[in-house]
């Protein structure tokens, strides 16, 4: 049988690139080279998209810039595939299956979907609205509350309006303190800060502005950090869950992903059988909830005084790094690295299939 044709998209503008290319160099080492033929297309942090045919190795260290061919994904229905300019000849692969492997905005947002929807191009994982909304932290809490999902309270604050303090305190006098503050429109935790009293609200504020012109700021639980994997489209299954014990206050950008892991991933968390059941069809009814397909990994917060489970955020692209949880729990769910990869790529094949079905 003819080997599937995958392409592999890592890299992007966000400030999630370092992380989308650790998640890259994963994937591809764990898809079986006997099934797929794999084309590694790199995007760089200007925007410019290349072919690249080196060592998956040089993917982490950002060495693949060097030795990519630029290369676009085609400009119509036409050209279902890469199109390369190279010594002023174009070239042309189709390709069967995209795995967009981009965090953050331009990437997980709805964007990169977009363009694949317009090339008709299967791709792995949430559509283009269920991507927008996820990666918007506002509108995912606000679905959660529509569907009388828990959700920890929060105000929005924009920008513009950072400039006026007091108005911004009176706003978040119902959350106390601690809270958190957070860009509305961005992953792995980059931008957030967990405010203990008014005099650190404006550095947390500016900070977050950084990233995004709309800010979240969040009240602050006394929690333990809960996640769940999410794999499937009509009928989606959960794995078990794990706890993160972060070496931080809370699990930021540097416990993710630079502390030497110090942080413990607790795989399966200690929970409760009960527990874990209800963080499982939690998971489920918030995927549902978004309308999602093909992965998702579901974070929560739950109090540790009281066991209340809160949804704090779902992440359609989830880090796929040797680290990273989302794998991590469906490994130990039972279902390995590899033959996970084989499954979200046939979810893709299914939802095209059924997007594309006369009835």
């Amino acid at each position: 049988m003819a080997k599937k044709k995958i392409a592999v998209l890592f890299g992007g503008q966000s400030g999630e690139h370092e992380v989308s290319l650790m998640s890259a160099k994963s994937i591809i080492n764990n898809l079986d080279k006997d099934k797929y033929e794999i084309y590694m297309i790199g995007i760089t942090k200007k925007g410019e998209w290349y072919l690249y045919r080196g060592d998956v190795e040089k993917i982490e260290t950002g060495e693949w810039e060097k030795e990519g061919i630029p290369a676009t994904m085609g400009a119509s229905t036409k050209y279902r595939g890469i199109i390369t300019f190279e010594d002023e000849k174009n070239g042309f692969y189709p390709i069967d299956v995209v795995f967009p492997v981009l965090h953050g905005p331009n990437g997980e947002d709805g964007t990169i979907q977009g363009l694949l929807e317009l090339l008709d191009i299967p791709y792995v994982g949430a559509n283009v609205l269920s991507s927008a909304l996820c990666m918007d932290k506002v509108f995912t809490k606000r679905i959660f509350k529509e569907a009388g999902l828990p959700t920890p309270d929060f105000v929005v604050v924009y920008r513009k309006e950072i400039e006026d303090l007091e108005a911004i305190k009176k706003k978040v006098e119902h959350l106390g303190y601690p809270c958190f503050v957070k860009p509305a429109n961005l992953g792995s935790s980059v931008g957030i800060t967990k405010v203990h009293n008014e005099e650190e609200l404006p550095g947390a504020l500016k900070l977050a502005a950084k990233y995004d012109r709309k800010l979240l700021i969040e009240r602050g639980i006394d929690a333990r950090e809960i996640e769940c994997s999410v794999l499937g489209n009509e009928n989606p299954q959960a794995s078990i869950a794990g706890e993160i014990v972060p070496s931080n206050e809370f699990y930021d950008y540097n416990a993710k992903y630079f502390d030497g892991g110090k942080s413990l991933l607790l795989i399966p968390a200690p929970l409760p059988d009960e527990k874990m059941e209800e963080v499982r069809q939690l998971a489920i009814k918030a995927y549902k909830a978004l309308d999602l397909r093909g992965m998702a990994r579901v974070d929560f917060l739950m109090d540790r005084n009281t066991g209340t489970l809160y949804l704090n955020e779902v992440n359609t692209i989830p880090g796929f790094t040797k680290i990273s949880m989302y794998p991590k729990l469906w490994e130990v769910s039972g279902k390995p690295y590899s033959i996970l990869l084989d499954e979200l790529i046939n979810l893709a094949i299914e939802s095209y299939n059924e997007k594309c079905r006369e009835w």
